[in-house]
This record gives C-alpha cells, sequence and structure tokens, in this order.
C-alpha cells in the first residue's frame, strides 16, 4: 500500500516532541529538540543548571561536564538564530541569538521556539534546563 505525503507528514507531525525549559533570571524560554542521538543523550541528563558565557556575540556557550554522542550526526551544520545546538571537538553546548557561520562538528539539536529574548543579554548567565511533560 501506498501512502500519500500528505499522509507522511501528518504522522510525521503526530508523533512526540522533546520538549524543554529554559529557565533563565525567572523568565522562560522554550525549545522543540529534534529527535536525534544526541538530542535523546542530552534529555537523558536533565534537568541540569549551567553557566551560560557569550561567545563571539553570537551565541551562548556552557561545556557540558558530560560529552555527548555524535552517533548519525552530518559533519557539521550552519545554525539559525534560534538554535540550540552541541559543538563536539569542544563538548560544549551553544545557544544562537545572532547569524554564525558553517561549523564543522556543530550539531542541532533543536529550535527555541519561544521566549528568546532571555537569551539576548550581556555577560554570563545561570540557566536551567528541564524536560517539559
Amino acid at each position: 500500500m501506498q501512502t500519500s505525503l500528505s499522509t507522511f507528514a501528518s504522522e510525521i507531525n503526530s508523533l512526540p516532541r522533546m520538549q524543554i525549559k529554559i529557565t533563565i533570571n525567572g523568565k522562560t524560554a522554550t525549545a522543540v529538540l529534534h529527535d536525534n542521538p544526541t538530542s535523546r543523550d542530552f534529555v537523558a541528563q536533565l534537568p541540569m543548571t549551567l553557566e551560560l558565557e557569550d561567545y563571539n556575540g553570537k551565541e551562548k556557550i556552557c561545556l557540558l561536564a558530560n560529552k555527548l554522542t555524535s552517533e548519525n550526526a552530518p559533519k557539521g551544520h550552519r545554525p539559525s538564530i534560534d538554535e540550540l545546538t552541541y559543538y563536539k571537538p569542544w563538548g560544549n553546548l551553544a545557544l544562537f541569538y545572532k547569524e554564525a557561520a558553517y561549523a564543522n562538528g556543530l550539531i542541532a539539536m533543536g529550535k527555541i521556539i519561544s521566549g528568546m529574548e532571555v537569551l539576548e543579554t550581556n555577560g554570563s548567565i545561570s540557566a536551567t534546563f528541564e524536560l517539559m511533560h
């Protein structure tokens, strides 16, 4: 039996989505994670509170205590403004708030879908990451 493209798209949209809450200074951002091994590995370590530092005026980053898997990941990625990523060479989480260039070893983990403005602050910030149920 042949499945139509619209039926396939409907089935994908009905799959459960991994959503996380990022709390910074009492304000919340929400991200939807891609269903890939890196994102699942990250979720398995939640909840966690991390100190995010500004990097290059484009992203907030922090080293993770435990490296994430890069299984089935592409060679690299060009991040968008609202993206949550993992940079394998350094073992760090990166949340982009400005445009950035393609980087080898960068793995897309998800998109921030609300509250992006909580990341647009100068300097370091403390952020709590939790899985939403």
